[in-house]
């Protein structure tokens, strides 16, 4: 089966073409072996685009781990891009189990998606239990003098969980990482954002992500990092995120609650399921 190799600010994707299909059927061992660069063609998560009733395309995503989430931003970008050139147009629908995304071309290789209004319930998150969730009872280190504490926690299509620190360099998120996605507060585990506020209008951030690790860039992170720090009043409902890989725009709109996310794509190559994997 055919795939395209492309990335959004260096968070790599391995897309399938399943519409002739109807549905890609991946277990979490095949989708384990697709990400893995070693047996595989080596992504953080494995898409496919299906047929859908309702948008131009349906997207399926699943974490480098096997394990199927509903939303990925960078990846909305990817795919949109690939639709829009298909289809010559500016602008697309993309079903996905989190909804439907509007999404927008920005330029040659750049597409602004739509994300839809953040959930920001404790029961949407979903939180383990009932909390304020612009300062959730997260900590991490003593307890009279914790390293990290009171993130906020956002839901853009999956939960995220997000710090706010003073030197985003001097964490070990390899460490710390794991611990917060697998804090018994998150029933369905979380992703991690640590922001940090350079100014109103721009945040650097790097995000562990649930089932795919310390990634380059996360663009549903980084949509939770604005709405985040804007309900804390740490920043405007836009900014500039600077991410590992590169830098998205994100407004969290006043008008209709939206959030909306423009940044580039790439693609990298175009191969079949096997081809890269026996060379």
């Amino acid at each position: 089966m055919k795939f395209y190799k492309m990335n959004g600010l260096g968070n790599a994707f391995a897309v399938f073409d399943a519409r002739e299909q109807g549905a890609l059927q991946l277990s979490q061992g095949q989708v384990r072996a697709i990400a893995d660069p070693a047996r595989g063609v080596g992504c953080d998560q494995v898409i496919s685009i299906e047929r859908s009733a309702r948008g131009a395309a349906f997207m399926r995503i699943w974490n480098a781990d096997g394990g199927e989430v509903n939303a990925c931003g960078n990846a909305a970008r990817c795919v949109a891009w690939l639709v829009l050139e298909e289809q010559g147009g500016d602008r697309t629908v993309l079903e996905t189990n989190a909804g439907l995304l509007d999404a927008e071309r920005r330029g040659k290789h750049a597409v602004c998606v739509d994300m839809g209004s953040p959930l920001l319930k404790w029961e949407e998150i979903p939180l383990a239990e009932r909390m304020d969730t612009r300062r959730i009872d997260v900590k991490l280190g003593p307890i009279d003098a914790p390293i990290l504490h009171s993130p906020g926690a956002v839901n853009m299509g999956n939960p995220h969980c997000v710090f706010f620190v003073d030197d985003i360099d001097k964490l070990m998120i390899e460490k710390i990482g794991p611990m917060i996605e697998n804090h018994p507060l998150f029933p369905e585990r979380a992703n991690v954002g640590f922001a940090e506020i350079r100014r109103a209008d721009s945040i650097r951030l790097r995000v562990w992500e649930r089932g795919a690790g310390l990634t380059r860039a996360c663009g549903t992170g980084a949509c939770a990092a604005v709405v985040a720090a804007s309900r804390r009043g740490l920043c405007a409902r836009f900014a500039v995120v600077a991410l590992d890989g590169g830098e998205l725009f994100v407004e969290w709109r006043d008008s209709d609650d939206h959030v909306l996310m423009t940044g580039p794509v790439e693609l990298e190559y175009e191969g079949e399921l096997g081809e890269r994997e026996s060379a």
